[in-house]
């Protein structure tokens, strides 16, 4: 249940591996229309301004990062602290942070699990899969931009460019 709502919280937020397992329950608001998750500090914030991200309801449930939260909340019993935390093979869930290491094997045990390439995945994986699936389904560049916090600096655009590029490529598959 906590890899669900790991992967699905960030794909739909198009989250960095160190924004996911940085998060703790006061991030986050459940709202009548989704979640609000306040991000405190991420790469391109070095201020530590921080930002807010709305992630809307799935329209199915099985994929919502919404209502996987709220599961993985209550099923693991997490009231304040860490939302993301480790988990042993007896089901005992840690107090402490999820390493960012861990998301990133998390990805690629999913994807094997789900018979991809595993090697071609990695954490960052959620975020550039987000910033394709939007600009396949013609997502406008500014929104995506906008939504995943990437600032129109031409190293952090070449990432977006690369996402743009892949949309592309599959378009034509």
């Amino acid at each position: 249940m906590r890899d669900r709502a790991l992967l699905l919280v960030g794909f739909a937020g198009a989250f960095r591996r160190s924004e996911l397992v940085s998060l703790d329950v006061a991030d986050v608001m459940f709202a009548s229309d989704g979640l609000v998750v306040q991000l405190r500090r991420s790469k391109t914030d070095q201020e530590g301004e921080g930002r807010k991200v709305g992630l809307p309801f799935g329209s199915n449930p099985l994929t919502c990062p919404v209502r996987s939260l709220r599961a993985w909340l209550g099923v693991a019993a997490i009231a304040r602290g860490p939302i993301f935390r480790a988990v042993d093979r007896h089901g005992n869930v840690a107090d402490a942070w999820l390493t960012d290491q861990s998301v990133a094997l998390v990805v690629k045990r999913c994807a094997k699990a789900a018979g991809l390439d595993w090697e071609r995945y990695a954490g960052h994986s959620l975020r550039s899969g987000l910033a394709t699936a939007a600009a396949m389904a013609d997502v406008s560049e500014r929104a995506i931009m906008a939504h995943t916090g990437t600032s129109p600096w031409p190293w952090c655009a070449a990432t977006f460019a690369t996402a743009v590029s892949s949309a592309a490529t599959l378009q034509r598959l």
